[in-house]
């Protein structure tokens, strides 16, 4: 037993050397046991309390690091290029308000683009629609300012106006494209004002729906078609306001004059602009011109289809097999139709051999395919018989 001594009274006690030798290794372990705590968690050292908490500061301070990266596609080049063109037009109407302190009071913002400027005036076009019934038109420039815009002229059948005013801080003019090569699925982008100057400049993207569209349109307001506009299709949103704005494509060209959308409750994203191309000649007729001349007949129309069976038979005595066609309303006096013989109630089937079903028809005709001063070959019932007439187209500024 060497690891005990013994003691006087008879009893065994450990060696000192062995008790000394156990606390030491005690105390040895316990030592280990804290630098392995204050390895594995330095902040429990003293004045480590503070750098840790730097130390957690700094990492969130890297989280939340921000990079500024300036993103730019074909797109955003394109809007750099054709955006400072498009402006607001405002449409300023005489106020029937007593209290008003304005003499005129706006009733309608669409959209312009800046495509000419020339000897101290710039030109901008936008759509009939847009200035209609306008005492006074004001422009708002992409810097905020106001322009007094003039009517130059302005075109119901194409919904197409020019005004001019002075081009004083006026830099940037559109460059305008070929909207004939245009293809289905090519990316465009809509540049105008969407309900209002509060979206001033707003832009939309998407592609050409379609070409060469064809839109009935009320002209008169009488909720019967009188003509169909030529239209590119664009699913690019297109909200009131945008109407009269660009339609560019990713080179930044003009190649549209925004004019209209389907109704949202009927369909969505069915969008329409006036092809340039389309627009160009109107554009430059009202420019010299005020006003767009086309050949006339001398007569006031209806569409066939649009007289009661009874007047029909009774009042224009057709044929059965005549269901379409265009009935005479008037003849305007000293007009070609009045020389040749046409009469109120003759009902026109056809011209120069062509076919005609309705006013449509008629119009597209004679703005599209006859010049003034051509000779028209026109046949139509009267009490039905089928007549056949000749005259020559005049211009129709001629019979205002």
């Amino acid at each position: 037993m060497g690891y005990y001594d013994q003691t006087p009274n008879g009893r065994q006690r450990p060696k000192r050397g062995r008790v000394f030798m156990a606390g030491l290794g005690g105390v040895l372990v316990g030592a280990l046991l804290i630098a392995l705590l204050l390895f594995l968690r330095p902040e429990l050292l003293p004045g480590n309390g503070t750098e840790s908490a730097q130390n957690q500061q700094g990492n969130q301070e890297q989280q939340t690091e921000q990079r500024s990266v300036e993103v730019t596609n074909d797109v955003t080049d394109a809007v750099e290029i054709a955006d400072d063109t498009v402006v607001g037009v405002t449409n300023l109407q005489a106020g029937s308000d007593f209290f008003s302190e304005s003499p005129n009071q706006a009733v309608g913002t669409g959209s312009g683009v800046i495509y000419k400027n020339e000897n101290g005036t710039a030109f901008v076009v936008t759509n009939h629609h847009v200035v209609i019934g306008a005492t006074d038109i004001e422009v708002t420039m992409p810097d905020g300012a106001k322009k007094q815009a003039t009517l130059v002229g302005s075109d119901v059948w194409t919904d197409l106006a020019v005004l001019s005013m002075d081009d004083e801080g006026i830099e940037d003019t559109a460059e305008f494209g070929d909207s004939d090569v245009l293809k289905q699925g090519e990316t465009v982008i809509a540049i105008g004002n969407p309900l209002g100057l509060d979206f001033y400049g707003s832009v939309t993207t998407g592609v050409v729906s379609g070409t060469d569209r064809a839109v009935p349109v009320d002209i008169d307001g009488d909720n019967v078609v009188d003509w169909e506009v030529e239209v590119l299709q664009t699913d690019a949103a297109i909200n009131p306001g945008n109407s009269g704005g660009a339609l560019i494509n990713i080179s930044g060209q003009l190649i549209g004059i925004n004019s209209m959308k389907i109704n949202p409750t009927t369909a969505e994203g069915i969008g329409f602009a006036i092809p340039i191309n389309t627009a160009i000649p109107i554009i430059e007729e009202l420019e010299s011109d005020g006003q767009v001349v086309r050949p006339a007949m001398g007569i006031t129309l209806m569409d066939l289809n649009q007289v009661p069976q009874m007047y029909r038979e009774d009042t224009l005595n057709l044929p059965e097999d005549v269901t379409s066609g265009v009935v005479v309303n008037s003849v305007l006096p000293d007009s070609g139709a009045a020389e040749s013989g046409l009469q109120e109630y003759d009902v026109i089937v056809e011209m120069d051999g062509e076919p005609i079903d309705g006013s449509i028809a008629l119009r597209k005709h004679l703005y599209e395919e006859k010049e003034i001063g051509e000779s028209l070959q026109v046949k139509a019932y009267r009490d039905g018989e089928l007549l056949e007439f000749e005259f020559e187209l005049v211009d129709n500024s001629s019979l205002q």
